[in-house]
């Protein structure tokens, strides 16, 4: 195999993958990056078994096609110690020696037999869907954080993806809240659901064009495929059947709360500092038209309390959430004033956006209360 490319080309594309690259003491080969130069196209592969994402660039120049496994951390500390700089690469089919030729400069390296590398697996008979890059990465960072960590319940530690033909859902739960992402605007002629493990999501989530670059999205039983520009992204999806997120949405929430977002965040930031940092417990007590924030840490004697107005259409109500959960929900959130349902103290509450009629997005999070 030898080809020229240019080392910013070469940097750019393999930072795209690199990302799924793993250091593995079992399986070596997973280290590497795949490059399969075929009919004047460079394809390069990344893998850990469980992802598998490829993008092809065109060389400036080839001579000859082949393929090769080299070694992905070398490769990407020498190439960003240049800059727009040709580089050759030849490589030996039989003993897989690569050397590398740039201006004054000649590097050699050992690759590994590509027969070695794992395989992308094929999707049979799939269905599809298309998205627009700009919506599916903000379904992504809408719903990825609300991810679950507990590996006894693997189809919580992934986000589920639902696409019918009046709209496309994106969940994630962790058992503690519930980050519900739809969009009416994005159709299926067949309804179809997976649910897809975080590290392919982040991948995503940094990789794909936020703008009206549209996605392919390929899926069966077991795998689902991500094709857009020149990029491919295969993933083993996660089994099981989602939780039912549905049936535990409240429908009845008689008491209604809109508040200034930020000022509300910064509120609990303050006052969370002096709670329990163990249950990061912090109370809500609304009266009227005014919102009392409290917490407490009677091991250390600590405790603070502060007040806000709101705009309140309820009966008075006291209430405790999780403070870290209630920040890591409302910094997601991009409207300036949000709603806060609730119906009883040992029911969950719903945040919800402030956002105009014509707004495609439909954000639901869902937050359990703390018992006080």
């Amino acid at each position: 195999m030898k080809f020229i490319i240019s080392s910013t080309n070469l940097l750019k594309s393999l930072q795209t993958i690199s990302g799924v690259v793993v250091s593995s003491n079992t399986l070596p080969i997973l280290e590497y990056f795949l490059f399969e130069a075929k009919d004047n196209e460079l394809k390069i592969t990344a893998s850990d078994q469980e992802t598998t994402m490829s993008i092809t660039v065109t060389p400036t120049m080839m001579e000859e096609g082949g393929a090769i496994a080299i070694p992905s951390k070398i490769l990407l500390d020498t190439l960003k110690t240049y800059h727009d700089t040709p580089l050759t690469f030849i490589t030996d089919p039989l003993t897989f020696a690569i050397e590398i030729v740039a201006d004054n400069a000649k590097f050699k390296l050992s690759g590994q037999d590509p027969e070695d590398f794992p395989k992308m697996p094929a999707l049979t008979n799939p269905a599809s869907v298309n998205i627009k890059g700009e919506i599916l990465v903000r379904g992504i960072s809408k719903t990825i954080f609300g991810t679950g960590t507990d590996e006894l319940r693997p189809e919580m530690t992934g986000v589920f993806f639902e696409f019918t033909e009046e709209k496309a859902t994106l969940v994630s739960t962790d058992a503690h809240r519930i980050i519900r992402y739809r969009r009416p605007d994005v159709q299926s002629s067949e309804t179809m659901s997976f649910i897809m493990p975080k590290k392919p999501l982040t991948q995503l989530k940094n990789t794909v064009p936020i703008d009206d670059t549209y996605v392919l999205i390929e899926y069966n039983v077991q795998n689902v495929r991500f094709t857009f520009n020149n990029v491919v992204l295969t993933s083993t999806l996660i089994e099981g059947r989602f939780p039912n997120y549905e049936a535990v949405i409240p429908r009845d929430n008689p008491n209604k709360l809109i508040i200034d977002r930020v000022a509300l965040m910064t509120s609990i930031r303050r006052v969370s500092l002096f709670g329990n940092q163990s249950t990061h417990l912090i109370r809500f007590k609304i009266a009227g038209q005014v919102i009392s924030l409290s917490a407490e840490d009677y091991d250390f004697q600590n405790e603070a309390s502060e007040v806000l107005p709101c705009a309140y259409d309820g009966e008075d109500i006291e209430i405790g959430f999780n403070s870290k959960f209630l920040l890591e929900m409302l910094s997601n959130i991009d409207a300036p004033n949000v709603r806060i349902e609730m119906s009883t103290p040992n029911r969950a509450g719903l945040l919800i956006p402030e956002t105009e009629e014509n707004d495609p997005e439909d954000l639901l999070m869902l937050i359990m209360p703390v018992m006080m």
